[in-house]
């Protein structure tokens, strides 16, 4: 049978992987597809991008002290925790670097030079959207694999 504690870890970990793939993979395509304004799509796809980004750090940090008080010695030994820090790792860069470097660089645009200003916003856009996948990714890998390694009398 599950522990609470288990339960617990799958929903956080599905709410998190779930709304990373549903915002970034269905919502914010759809909003670029639909609405005309650009910048209104990209303002709002940013929000989206940003709130599923806080809701992960909030979700990672919860998972990985779970993982920990459940035995670190047997976590740090694991794949599976050295991933779930490596998410926490990209959301972090994510959120608190390029994030608010594109933030800066959008504030920049009416004083630079257009070509500049899409060499750099594409840039930086790549980047975040490379860190994004590979998040999404390794989130697909933790929910088909689980948390934990499941002995053979647990379900």
């Amino acid at each position: 049978m599950l522990s609470k504690l288990n339960i617990g870890e799958r929903i956080l970990l599905t709410l998190w992987v779930g709304g990373t793939w549903t915002i970034g993979y269905i919502a914010a395509p759809s909003l670029f597809a639909s609405v005309a304004d650009r910048q209104l799509a990209g303002a709002v796809a940013g929000e989206m991008l940003r709130a599923i980004l806080t809701i992960g750090l909030i979700c990672s940090v919860l998972l990985l002290i779970s993982g920990a008080l459940s035995g670190l010695s047997t976590v740090l030994k694991s794949w599976r925790w050295w991933l779930l820090v490596a998410m926490l790792v990209i959301t972090l860069v994510s959120l608190f670097g390029v994030h608010p470097m594109i933030a800066e660089l959008k504030l920049q645009k009416e004083v630079m030079d257009a070509v500049e200003y899409k060499s750099q916003f594409g840039k930086l856009h790549g980047l975040s959207s490379a860190l994004y996948l590979l998040l999404s990714l390794f989130g697909l890998v933790l929910v088909a694999f689980g948390l934990r390694r499941h002995s053979p009398d647990r379900v």
